[in-house]
């Protein structure tokens, strides 16, 4: 029996779109690049915290010898765009349309090494997603799925950079297969494209830069950033609908989307409550972050779509002030909608009484514009 043929049929049927194979040796080569992004402050804080752990295999599972990458591709278009309805729609990017990835992925890789104790015995094995410890980027590209572009995304032929990764790291000895014999190029377009310039050019970045970190950071966000997210409620994929790999792709569904999910209506998403925003949207990725940071990046999307609808609900959450970003966040966009306020706003605003340092700086800035 070829195991190796085995496994990649089993693959096939469970809906993985591309599997590789690699040693469990050291990723040596990143510790250096590892330990100066956290050095520069140029890291999310997301990450796996031991960087030992990040760059040798055997420290998730002493008996490893072969890791198996997975990947699954994603769809960059909706299959459905949703109605039109009365209220302007923030965007979602694909990476979090319909399931959570984690759950996508976690059941392929469970069903996988079901199938693969059925064939060998002995079978040790421990599955990662991005939540893991390893680099799952850097797996993919030594195990053959693609090259990680400049984007510092993983990018194959087949399905350009919309996919997932994952790997199981085994104790089975499978010969390894060989990273592709294509990449960027003189290509630089994601470089260009970048609002940020959180793009180093050697597939590094800069993540706090990253207008995708940028919607899951907490607090205000700062100035530099709020119209560069335009509608975006969560992440950005700018550096990937840019990319040569990706034009002309049409990827299968890893998951059912539901377009109302990927692209909400914004001030109805705003009146969400804890229960019915865990209700509605608990199950895809962008939820992990919670309500109040989505909701905070409701009121700069309705800002930058210039929603003269959203003035009252705007006004309403100032006038609570439940949350003090987002008071702070209303009242910015409150000055970006409104050019020239009538003495009833005027008053209202004079009225304010607010203590956080925020919103202080916000209605600061909305004084001086509106020169009252």
């Amino acid at each position: 029996m070829d195991i190796k043929e085995e496994i990649k049929k089993i693959a096939a049927e469970i809906g993985i779109s591309k599997i590789g194979f690699t040693t469990a040796d050291d990723f040596d080569y990143l510790e250096k690049s590892l330990r100066l992004g956290v050095e520069e402050g140029r890291t999310t804080g997301f990450e796996h915290k031991v960087i030992e752990e990040r760059i040798k295999p055997k420290l998730s599972l002493a008996s490893a010898k072969t890791i198996i990458s997975i990947a699954v591709a994603y769809p960059n278009k909706l299959p459905v765009q949703p109605p039109k309805t009365d209220y302007k729609r923030g965007k979602i990017t694909p990476n979090s349309w319909g399931l959570d990835y984690h759950y996508v992925l976690q059941d392929k890789l469970n069903r996988l090494a079901a199938a693969i104790e059925e064939l060998t015995q002995d079978f040790e094995y421990k599955g990662m997603v991005d939540t893991g410890a390893l680099v799952d980027t850097a797996v993919a590209r030594r195990a053959g799925i693609g090259f990680i572009g400049k984007n510092g995304l993983v990018i194959s032929k087949e399905y350009g950079s919309y996919m997932f990764l994952g790997e199981l790291i085994t104790n089975l000895e499978i010969e390894p297969d060989q990273p592709v014999d294509y990449d960027c190029g003189d290509c630089r377009r994601c470089l260009d494209a970048c609002p940020t310039s959180c793009l180093i050019g050697d597939g590094t970045m800069n993540a706090r830069r990253c207008l995708s970190f940028q919607t899951q950071d907490k607090g205000m966000m700062d100035m530099e950033f709020r119209k560069k997210i335009k509608t975006v409620i969560y992440g950005c994929d700018i550096c990937q609908i840019c990319c040569p790999y990706n034009k002309g792709i049409d990827n299968p569904l890893a998951t059912d989307i539901d377009p109302e999910l990927a692209h909400p209506e914004l001030i109805p998403f705003l009146e969400l409550s804890n229960s019915s925003f865990k209700e509605k949207f608990g199950m895809i990725a962008g939820s992990w972050r919670g309500k109040n940071i989505l909701q905070r990046n409701a009121i700069i999307a309705l800002a930058n779509a210039h929603d003269r609808s959203a003035i009252p609900k705007l006004l309403e959450i100032i006038d609570k002030n439940n949350n003090p970003i987002h008071t702070a966040t209303a009242i910015w966009a409150l000055g970006e909608i409104v050019k020239k306020p009538d003495e009833v706003m005027l008053d209202f605003m004079r009225s304010l009484s607010l203590k956080d340092e925020a919103s202080l700086e916000e209605l600061e800035l909305v004084r001086q514009k509106w020169q009252f």
